[in-house]
């Protein structure tokens, strides 16, 4: 059977974590989905024993790739490796990420396969308060998902993804914006753009584990987590002024949320998906 799937972890000093949630995804996934993790410049005794691609450079070993960066360097590698078009979607996840015990990614292909006009679609987490937009309708249309675990469609990352020049920094998301914020807008601003959607199911759950960033800061090599937050947010709003001129990440989402209101107006069927 063909898998379908591509899944990338990033790993980073946190073995243990990686091998656990690797492992629980080949038991009860293994039939569905080839599964990739990155070596985010982890210390040599502190690398996943399922490492792909080892990013050991000076800089990376130093600071890291973080999500952007290290999901673009997994997609550049499938891609060098001739082995990005072999798969129709892809699952992107932070090591923190929790998923059921159970297979799940056939019930994510499902729902992709189902509709054909979602670009991003992400399991909800039992945290956020959009599963109480999710008890009747298992799946709906938004234009804000929070990014730690995302499932995309191959044929909207081969709409934008930098044909020219391809590298870990602009295969799919702006390397630029070093911490992620605002990643996700523009990921899913993308997708409205191209007349793509950004979905939440219901159907499949998948937990961030915070207290990796809160616990394990220094192993993992990075800040504090307030000095880390303040970061992120300072770094990414002078990102997306420079890029964008948004004045706020309100501004970004406005931007998102308009162009997510054009989406239903040209796919009027599609509107019971709409929040």
């Amino acid at each position: 059977m063909k898998k379908r799937v591509a899944t990338i972890i990033l790993n980073r000093n946190l073995p243990i974590v990686t091998n656990k949630l690797y492992e629980k995804i080949k038991k009860y996934n293994h039939k569905f989905t080839d599964i990739f993790v990155i070596d985010s410049g982890s210390d040599i005794d502190k690398k996943s024993k399922y490492t792909t691609w080892d990013a050991n450079w000076s800089s990376i070993k130093k600071k890291g790739l973080r999500f952007s960066r290290g999901m673009n360097y997994g997609l550049l590698n499938l891609y060098k490796e001739k082995k990005f078009d072999i798969y129709d979607y892809f699952l992107l996840l932070t090591n923190d990420s929790e998923v059921e015990d159970k297979l799940f990614i056939k019930k994510l292909i499902e729902i992709m396969d189902r509709n054909n006009r979602v670009a991003i679609l992400s399991p909800c987490s039992k945290n956020w308060g959009e599963k109480l937009l999710l008890k009747s309708k298992k799946l709906m249309f938004f234009w804000y998902i929070h990014n730690n675990a995302y499932f995309i469609r191959k044929d909207f990352i081969k709409k934008i993804h930098k044909k020219k020049k391809a590298s870990y920094m602009n295969f799919l998301f702006d390397g630029n914006n070093f911490r992620c914020f605002g990643a996700d807008s523009e990921l899913i601003l993308k997708g409205y753009k191209n007349n793509m959607a950004a979905a939440i199911t219901a159907e499949v759950w998948i937990e961030e584990n915070e207290k990796y960033l809160l616990n394990k800061n220094s192993l993992i090599k990075t800040e504090p987590f307030s000095k880390n937050i303040k970061l992120y947010i300072s770094e990414g709003l002078n990102w997306m002024k420079k890029k964008y001129k948004f004045e706020s990440r309100w501004d970004m989402h406005l931007q998102v949320k308009k162009l997510y209101d054009d989406f239903f107006k040209k796919n009027i069927k599609l509107l019971k998906y709409k929040i």
